[in-house]
């Protein structure tokens, strides 16, 4: 699902509200006891073993398709990306999406349905790698303070009732990004030097 901006935060029943984490947005495939991390651009990831491994113990499924973001986070549980591209700290994944459960496609069943079954097949565990991205509703200029006072990316919005297929029409996935978000400055100097 495609994500676009908008710069305001705002409040509607009809929509969910998460925090955006700053990671690596991946699909994870599990099936037949093994894992897969996907990019945006269909590149597996091949550096997140540890990662995979726990996935495929906690999740009771013959096969799911996830989407969540890879993240490592500090002590107090923030995320934290310069730490990801050089893989300096233990990576989790926060899912905060299911596609497919146990050969059942569920991209046609409205985001909250959604969120309901991925919220069974998620441990409940703190020590886990793999976490649940928990939501508020409705309320989502408190969700942009907070995430904002937390020193946070921003949030994501969602339409509750919107299925996982894109809509060219209109938006059901938006971003809206914390404008004082310290972990942006020198971003795109550091995929330079990865780059180069």
């Amino acid at each position: 699902m495609p994500l676009t901006q908008k710069p305001k935060p705002f409040d509607h029943p009809d929509w969910i509200f998460e925090i955006k984490y700053d990671g690596f947005r991946a699909l994870t495939y599990i099936e037949k006891g093994d894992c897969r991390l996907v990019s945006r651009k269909n590149h597996a990831y091949r550096s997140f073993h540890v990662l995979c491994e726990e996935i495929t113990s906690c999740i009771e499924a013959d096969n799911a398709i996830i989407d969540g973001e890879i993240v490592c986070l500090s002590e107090q549980g923030r995320p934290q990306f310069y730490e990801l591209p050089h893989r300096r700290s233990d990576p989790y994944l926060y899912a905060f999406d299911l596609l497919w459960l146990n050969g059942e496609d569920l991209r046609a069943l409205p985001q909250h349905d959604r969120k309901k079954r991925l919220r069974k097949v998620i441990p409940r565990s703190k020590r886990s790698r793999l976490r649940f991205s928990d939501h508020i509703e409705a309320a989502g200029c408190e969700a942009f303070r907070a995430a904002c006072d937390m020193d946070l990316e921003g949030i994501v919005a969602k339409e509750k009732h919107a299925s996982y297929i894109a809509d060219t029409r209109r938006s059901t996935w938006i971003k809206i990004k914390n404008p004082r978000y310290t972990q942006a400055e020198g971003r795109h100097e550091l995929f330079d030097q990865m780059r180069g």
